[in-house]
């Protein structure tokens, strides 16, 4: 897949959720997005691209992750800076899920590779960000995801209004939490909705 390229300088269109949130309605009904939080990453009249940030991909570490794609030899595994140690790496979504996707802090740019989307996330799906990691002089902040969502056009609009979907504004702690399993109850929170009270009615920020 290309990364999506952003005109510079032009806000999306108004209704594009290009940096927001989707918080999967309990009642979701595919069981790959169950208590789904997804980072849209592109949105338009193209489609939509997004990465999941709450679901672990089992009991792969992202220094082993290193050593399997061949960034570093095996001997160095226990060289690696404190902050390569803590990337977590997640299931992304169900497309391409042999392909690793950087979501990370906007203090890390490679030119033609790196896509910046919104409020200092950025998006990188080359090996040079995990060498950069791996060398202690990456992004402050990042995760690695395996795979990514993908809707065709108009399928996520249609989702949204069959009740599939809540969104709420992105936040670092969202993204990049170390507390994965706790995102989906603090993104309901962060739009006023406590999961007991929740019925199937879809609503926005």
């Amino acid at each position: 897949m290309k990364l999506p390229r952003k005109s510079a300088g032009k806000t999306p269109a108004r209704g594009y959720l290009d940096g927001q949130m989707l918080i999967a309605m309990p009642a979701m009904n595919d069981e790959r997005f169950t208590r789904a939080v997804i980072y849209v990453c592109a949105h338009s009249s193209e489609g939509a691209m997004g990465i999941i940030v709450n679901q672990p991909a089992g009991n792969i570490k992202f220094p082993d992750l290193l050593v399997q794609l061949e960034v570093i030899p095996a001997a160095e595994r226990i060289e690696l800076p404190v902050r390569a140690e803590d990337v977590k790496v997640l299931k992304g979504g169900p497309v391409e899920t042999g392909r690793g996707f950087v979501l990370h802090s906007a203090d890390f740019f490679i030119e033609n590779s790196t896509l910046p989307i919104d409020e200092g996330i950025c998006l990188t799906a080359t090996l040079d960000i995990l060498k950069a990691i791996a060398r202690g002089n990456g992004p402050e902040s990042a995760i690695l995801a395996l795979g990514y969502a993908g809707w065709a056009p108009g399928q996520l609009e249609n989702e949204i209004q069959a009740n599939g979907w809540l969104h709420c504004a992105a936040d670092p702690e969202l993204i990049f939490g170390t507390d994965t399993d706790g995102k989906y109850d603090k993104a309901l929170r962060k739009i006023g909705i406590d999961l007991g009270q929740l019925s199937s009615e879809s609503g926005h920020a």
